[in-house]
């Protein structure tokens, strides 16, 4: 599948994405790229997030493709179930260990635990070994429950702007590998 032949839903995490992330560089490259939006970024609301990604992929004109990063990740698999047929693939980088309860700040637990059903499609999960907001045992396990391939980061903290990840570029290779090998939902 070529991006032009999706609809790439950004799906950004806590606080969103700033202007020098990765997922917002992104989105200003790729055409068919939008992002999810949240009437609350600083104190997420599971519910609130989780619908706003079903409405958007259910406006959809062609098949989605998530990209996901940290909170994000769970707003999506929350909504997994919800998706219908619409999903191609996910793309989710760095989620965090939600059912932690030292999680800070505390209100992200609230979006815990994550489901342990297989997703309906392809997905692929990208961890570093020294996340401070999830081990890669937990990221590895959850990958395993969800069906999902698991890509080891290396070191590489929380995978955004203050990690060093905003342009990215290994994570823009990977994803084009990874698109260029889904195909539309049945």
């Amino acid at each position: 599948m070529k991006a032009s032949e999706a609809e790439i839903l950004i799906v950004p995490g806590h606080t969103n994405s700033g202007p020098e992330h990765w997922q917002s560089r992104w989105q200003s490259k790729l055409g068919s790229a939008r992002r999810v939006e949240q009437a609350e970024w600083l104190k997420p609301v599971r519910e609130d997030w989780v619908r706003r990604v079903i409405e958007e992929v259910a406006a959809a004109t062609k098949p989605v493709v998530l990209v996901a990063h940290s909170l994000g990740v769970a707003a999506a698999i929350h909504a997994a179930p919800h998706l219908g047929n619409k999903v191609a693939g996910a793309f989710l980088v760095a989620p965090p260990d939600i059912a932690n309860p030292d999680i800070q700040p505390g209100h992200l637990a609230t979006f815990g635990p994550y489901s342990r059903e297989p997703l309906g499609f392809p997905s692929l999960v990208v961890v570093s070994r020294n996340d401070p907001f999830g081990t890669y045992e937990h990221a590895d396990d959850i990958a395993a429950s969800w069906g999902s391939l698991l890509l080891d980061a290396g070191e590489a903290g929380h995978i955004n702007t203050e990690s060093g990840h905003g342009p990215w570029p290994e994570g823009t290779m990977v994803f084009a590998q990874f698109l260029s090998k889904l195909k539309p939902p049945a």
